[in-house]
């Protein structure tokens, strides 16, 4: 948890940033998703990439298994040879088939940390004003609920002008919480609150969670050339078992999180088509084996000139 909330304290800058120029959260989480997806962008397309060059060696894969099927050590080691002559890692992509899941958490610790992680107050004066509201008659705050500093959040207007908060923060403090308890409203719907309790509209959210997820992941398989496409068996309904657990995910969580994750799904589906349009395993191939004889010309020539 610790290592994650980590992630959620790094990536509150950026979302405060955002928060800064717009003063609405759902809108710097847009802002937020987008910029990932930029910056990831490369990475996708090395994914992709490693994913057209070993479906382009499945065939001479299975021939060495069915070759060395008995003899696992020379069937890995002939199999190392081919990935280094293909020039193949194995693992290329894996680090950003988990960064999704990794900045999920980091923001789910951004949102439900929202004074420690995207104001960046020290712990100790969230400490302090915690007590403090309890102290308070009719309000009470569970200080163990890691829903706490959401609750204080939610409160905030109504107490900020109490001695007891301002001899615990500072002007400038009290100014940011007061900002950024406003702006959790986006079309009507509180992403501070969470679905699971909160009911009403706030269901869209993980209701368009599963919708967008499987929507876009139903599309992909059907999509010409992509490798979701050639997905078989148990691995088809785990591309639906996923957006029906994110979806559960996202009801019993901050509906921020949700949201995010609408909103990573529906860049992600572009990305996609941007990528399948450009960078299809066909084209990729194409050009693979165009370099690959250009190559070969090379060391031809290279070779006549020698002798």
């Amino acid at each position: 948890m610790q290592f994650f909330n980590i992630f959620g304290s790094l990536f509150g800058y950026v979302l405060w940033a955002a928060y800064s120029f717009v003063n609405n959260f759902g809108i710097a989480i847009i802002i937020f998703t987008l910029l990932f997806k930029v910056i990831l962008f490369p990475s996708s397309v090395k994914q992709q990439k490693s994913m057209a060059a070993n479906s382009k060696i499945q065939a001479r894969q299975r021939a060495l298994q069915e070759k060395y099927g008995n003899d696992k050590q020379r069937y890995n080691e002939e199999l190392q040879k081919l990935y280094e002559k293909e020039n193949i890692s194995p693992f290329s992509g894996c680090l950003s088939s988990f960064l999704p899941f990794i900045v999920m958490l980091g923001i789910y610790y951004s949102v439900v940390r929202p004074l420690s992680n995207v104001l960046h107050i020290a712990s100790d004066k969230v400490a302090q004003l915690t007590e403090y509201v309890n102290t308070i008659p009719g309000l009470s705050l569970n200080t163990s609920s890691i829903y706490s500093e959401i609750e204080l959040l939610r409160i905030f207007d109504s107490i900020s002008t109490q001695s007891g908060v301002t001899n615990i923060l500072t002007g400038d403090e009290i100014e940011k919480i007061s900002l950024l308890s406003g702006g959790f409203k986006f079309f009507g719907l509180d992403l501070l609150s969470t679905p699971k309790f909160a009911g009403g509209w706030v269901l869209l959210i993980p209701i368009l969670c599963l919708v967008t997820s499987v929507g876009s992941q139903v599309f992909m398989m059907f999509m010409k050339g992509n490798p979701m496409s050639q997905q078989q068996g148990c691995m088809k309904y785990m591309f639906i078992a996923l957006p029906v657990f994110t979806a559960w995910i996202a009801y019993t969580v901050p509906a921020a999180v949700g949201f995010y994750w609408i909103c990573s799904t529906v860049f992600g589906f572009i990305q996609t088509l941007i990528m399948n349009k450009f960078y299809s395993p066909d084209i990729l191939n194409a050009k693979a084996e165009a370099a690959h004889i250009a190559r070969l010309e090379l060391d031809e020539k290279n070779a006549e000139y020698n002798r």
